[in-house]
């Protein structure tokens, strides 16, 4: 069984011809590490202290500007909420396909839960309808009620709060279900569209 990503989603809707060659051929193009070492070291300090461990240690390790984008996102409003999980695997059912990721934190405040993703880098162009937006709600709301996204931008020190509905619910279920069937009725690579911004793709090479 397959579990549809948001990164799976948006891979697709970007390049169909390089999700096949990611995600079903499995080919892995090396990328620079650098472009994700400053999130994967704030992402994992805040699990550990969110669920109160010691992490004292682990702060000294951290450059100037880590340390700044750190003590920004343990002053966040949302941050301080109420902890209920971190680094949360979810998944649901969504018409015939399963869809899932793993949340950032999840938190509780006195009206409503909250799915927190945090960005040391840019957040999406269009968050309400980005898939990650998409796929953490249809997948924490069938535990969790009233819900809401924040995504944390640590880069400009500011937060974007989305709202979810039944009416919301219902666009986003669409949407799955509308690029899942595109996915699977897609079966050899020629079914596959390619995209016209190929540039700074790491599979051009391969895929020219």
């Amino acid at each position: 069984m397959t579990i549809f990503s948001p990164n799976m989603l948006k891979t697709f809707e970007q390049c169909q011809k390089k999700y096949y060659l990611k995600y079903i051929e499995r080919i892995s193009v090396p990328q620079k590490a650098g472009n994700f070492e400053k999130g994967k070291k704030i992402h994992a300090l805040a699990h550990y202290y969110l669920r109160g461990d010691d992490t004292a240690g682990l702060e000294t390790a951290l450059t100037e500007e880590e340390y700044r984008i750190w003590e920004q996102l343990k002053a966040n409003e949302y941050f301080q909420k109420t902890y209920i999980n971190s680094e949360y695997n979810l998944s649901c059912k969504t018409g015939d396909f399963w869809v899932g990721g793993r949340l950032d934190a999840l938190m509780r405040g006195s009206e409503s839960y909250y799915i927190l993703d945090y960005k040391t880098g840019a957040i999406p162009k269009n968050p309400e309808s980005d898939f990650q937006t998409t796929v953490y709600l249809l997948a924490a709301e069938k535990l969790y009620t009233p819900l809401q996204f924040v995504y944390i931008d640590l880069k400009n020190n500011q937060s974007r709060l989305i709202e979810f509905n039944n009416e919301i619910k219902s666009g986003y279920e669409k949407a799955i279900i509308d690029i899942c069937t595109q996915i699977t009725n897609a079966k050899n690579f020629e079914d596959f569209e390619a995209s016209k911004k190929c540039e700074f793709c790491e599979f051009k090479k391969i895929c020219l």
